[in-house]
Parts: structure tokens; C-alpha cells; sequence
């Protein structure tokens, strides 16, 4: 089992989580999970439109304190 990258756009604000995003799942192979933490507002909009378009699939959005993170499945 491999472990699932986690990737801090905490602190970047739209357009840039789901850029930083598209490149990380770029690397990954068809199946594998990330995990995104981002506090940009808008950021839980963006992700689901981006994974809806680009065909991924969003797992889980869970918001804590500071953050929202996102599980994405490459597909």
C-alpha cells in the first residue's frame, strides 16, 4: 500500500490550489488517492468543478479549523 501524498495549498488563493492540484495528479498514477489542504474560500467550489471536468473523482471534503481537505482519486 502506498502511502497518499498530501499536498499544502494552505495560504494560496484561487486560481492556485486547483493548479497546484492538476500538477500533483499529473504525477500520479491512475488510481492512486491525494489529499489536498487548502483555506481559500472558494477553494471547495473550484476543487469539485476541476475533478468533475478533468474526470477525477472527490472522494471526501472534511472541513477542519483552520482548512479544508479533499481526497481526489485519479482516474
Amino acid at each position: 500500500m502506498q502511502d497518499i501524498k498530501i499536498l499544502d495549498a494552505t495560504g494560496l488563493k484561487c486560481p492556485l490550489p486547483v493548479l497546484k492540484l492538476r500538477k500533483a495528479l499529473d504525477a500520479l498514477s491512475q488510481g492512486e488517492q491525494i489529499i489536498l489542504r487548502a483555506d481559500d474560500p472558494v477553494a471547495p467550489l473550484d476543487v469539485e468543478h476541476f475533478c468533475k471536468t478533468a474526470g477525477h473523482e472527490l472522494l471526501h471534503v472534511n472541513q477542519k479549523e483552520d482548512f479544508v481537505e479533499f481526497i481526489v482519486l485519479k482516474n
